[in-house]
């Protein structure tokens, strides 16, 4: 087996430092005063609404964007130095141009390998060897010489992380992995991100609104909404922070909203009461005030992960926030 790139002795493999983002025309910036760091070898999920500006952090740290404020680093380049390097692998969520080729798993797997071969000469036997390696790594090996269109969501997206990992990358992005995906699929994935970090010695980035994929595969979490909300263990989550974080994909339908965001077993109002009830005495003349509780996690998730104590399962009150 190929062993794992070492390309830096850098403490942190991905570093943001006051990093500031907006787009012309938008009066709201995506993102604002982003400063955080990713230790090497951890499992980080960015976890954030639609909008919420995990996007575009994903490609500022591609160096898809250009750096507006602030500074991002990758191994200790910057963000277009290390994805020539090969440092940088990454899954997007959306992959509909390759289903359009009738093209094999392995072909599609050897794509970022060849990249520099002259399109008349045959991939070498090692660099095939590269990439039946990495299919084999995330349990994909019967479907080498199928078609690519012909996979299943769950399939399709292993084949994905195989094709992004056969350059042994330093660092591994992910955008929202586990779309359409039901929960035995999203506990595989969690196992898989594990034994991608045990074998590669691999830095793993999960960008996701699924606080399931969150919770169940990463080390730690990072919390997004245009700001940085929180960087710690998902077990240190608390309902006022997912409030917080998530209040914005209801904002844009209700206008600005206040979350009142408590643990079940703290709150002294029957369920059936909340419509009623109004916890705040600050309410916006034109906002909209919601009481959020959430029954706290008694027991970690089924891969063993640490639950969201509490937060991990919600009482929600129309309209509902995704809290």
């Amino acid at each position: 087996m190929s062993q794992p790139r070492q390309p830096s002795q850098h403490e942190h493999t991905l570093e943001y430092r006051g990093v500031s983002f907006s787009y012309p025309g938008v009066e709201s910036p995506a993102l604002s005063s982003i400063s955080f760091a990713v230790h090497a070898g951890e499992r980080l999920g960015i976890l954030g609404p639609n909008g919420g500006g995990k996007s575009t952090l994903l490609k500022l740290t591609l160096g898809l964007l250009d750096m507006q404020a602030g500074d991002i680093r990758v191994c200790g380049r910057s963000p277009r130095e290390a994805r020539r390097e090969g440092l940088v692998g990454y899954v997007p969520q959306k992959i509909d141009a390759e289903l359009a080729f009738p093209l094999s798993v392995r072909q599609v797997v050897l794509m970022p390998l060849v990249v520099n071969l002259a399109p008349w000469r045959r991939a070498p036997v090692e660099t095939i060897r590269r990439a039946d390696e990495a299919i084999s790594m995330v349990g994909a090996s019967e479907l080498s010489d199928r078609p690519i269109g012909a996979l299943s969501g769950g399939q399709l997206q292993r084949v994905m992380i195989a094709r992004a990992i056969a350059p042994r990358p330093t660092l591994l992005l992910l955008d929202e992995p586990t779309v359409g995906i039901d929960v035995a699929g999203q506990r595989r994935f969690a196992e898989l991100l594990q034994s991608l970090r045990e074998r590669l010695g691999v830095t793993i980035v999960v960008v996701s609104h699924d606080i399931r994929t969150i919770a169940a595969g990463c080390d730690r979490v990072a919390c997004l909404a245009r700001t940085l909300h929180f960087h710690d263990a998902p077990s240190g989550l608390s309902p006022q922070v997912l409030g917080e974080v998530f209040r914005h994909d209801i904002a844009e339908v209700f206008g600005d909203v206040h979350v009142d965001a408590h643990a079940a077993a703290s709150c002294h109002v029957d369920a059936g009461d909340h419509a009623h009830h109004h916890c705040c005495d600050h309410h916006a003349s034109s906002g909209v005030s919601l009481v959020v509780s959430a029954k706290p996690a008694s027991a970690a998730g089924p891969t063993g992960a640490p639950a969201l104590a509490p937060g991990a399962s919600d009482h929600q009150e129309t309209p509902r926030a995704n809290a």
